[in-house]
């Protein structure tokens, strides 16, 4: 058996005898004297890529993606009996990390304590004695109402983090329960819950479904003070809804680490929206465990077993 290991992250899995490890160039077509391959490992490779490996590997059984959502090889043109998984859970620690720092630099207001050092100016206003919760504004997680929309394994990683800090969190998911100690509603009580909460983390994958999930009708819902973080897909957000949001005071901030378009265009009106935090896709990138989820689904695959993350494909 042979495996594609992209270039584009430091692998060296151990792989089980007789199977073999190849490094790919992921900018480039696969070599025609590695088209024999039988799982190809894709971290960076691109829709067109993907489209090429389709018809250029025919031995394909295996397409491992690295990523949190495996949206481009599900995409892809693969025959059904390719198998696709994702890098589910690979980057809980790495999202949560940026997720944080995102929440609580809004909370901090951190982006004006910045604009108010490069003009050497001590802004009192930010600093001395502050209002916990207002009508308008929010300056700490304690007491604060906290929904993470998208409660999968990323989610309930963040979650006990925000509740240690004071916060009430619950989750949006396909289905309601009790999920890791955290209640969770379905998208059909959303509206329900927005007007209450305080803080919007969205972790959402990048389907049909999902596009603009966040719009100008829910926006509306939320409160003045309400601060949303996007740390799923671009696609996700109505961007022109939020822009008008923050700029007519109709909640209080957010921060996007991923954007509709990527890089996000120089004359993107996002770049001038007041309160917004713009980071560029950089909250994952750094794949946890993916060797160790590489050698799993190889000897699974091998063995006829059970893929660990195995998507489901229409």
């Amino acid at each position: 058996m042979k495996v594609l290991l992209p270039d584009t992250i430091d692998l060296d899995p151990r792989l089980p005898d007789g199977v073999v490890g190849v490094r790919y160039d992921h900018r480039s077509p696969i070599p025609d004297e590695h088209t024999d391959a039988e799982v190809l490992v894709d971290w960076g490779r691109g829709s067109r890529s993907l489209a090429d490996d389709a018809a250029r590997l025919p031995r394909l059984k295996l397409v491992q993606a690295l990523s949190a959502g495996a949206d481009a090889a599900l995409a892809a043109p693969f025959d059904k009996s390719v198998a696709i998984c994702s890098g589910v859970g690979l980057h809980d620690g790495p999202v949560t990390e940026h997720a944080l720092a995102l929440i609580l630099a809004l909370l901090r207001r951190l982006p004006a304590c910045f604009e108010a050092q490069k003009r050497h100016e001590w802004a009192g206003e930010l600093g001395g004695m502050q209002t916990q919760l207002t009508p308008d504004h929010i300056t700490s997680l304690l007491g604060a109402d906290v929904l993470i929309w998208g409660f999968g394994s990323i989610g309930q990683t963040l979650a006990p983090l925000l509740t240690a800090l004071g916060a009430h969190v619950r989750g949006v998911a396909r289905s309601a329960g009790t999920r890791a100690g955290f209640d969770v509603v379905t998208e059909a009580e959303l509206e329900k819950e927005l007007p209450r909460t305080d803080l919007l983390v969205m972790i959402l994958p990048g389907t049909p479904d999902t596009v603009n999930a966040l719009n100008a009708e829910r926006l509306a819902l939320m409160s003045q003070r309400a601060l949303v973080v996007n740390v799923g897909r671009g696609s996700t957000v109505d961007e022109d809804a939020l822009c008008s949001a923050l700029t007519s005071g109709g909640i209080a901030g957010a921060a996007l680490d991923v954007t509709a378009k990527e890089p996000l265009p120089a004359d993107s009106a996002l770049w001038d929206t007041p309160h917004l935090i713009v980071t560029p896709h950089a909250a994952g990138g750094r794949p946890v465990g993916a060797a160790e989820l590489i050698v799993a689904n190889v000897e699974a695959l091998r063995a006829g077993g059970e893929l660990r993350n195995h998507e489901t494909r229409a």
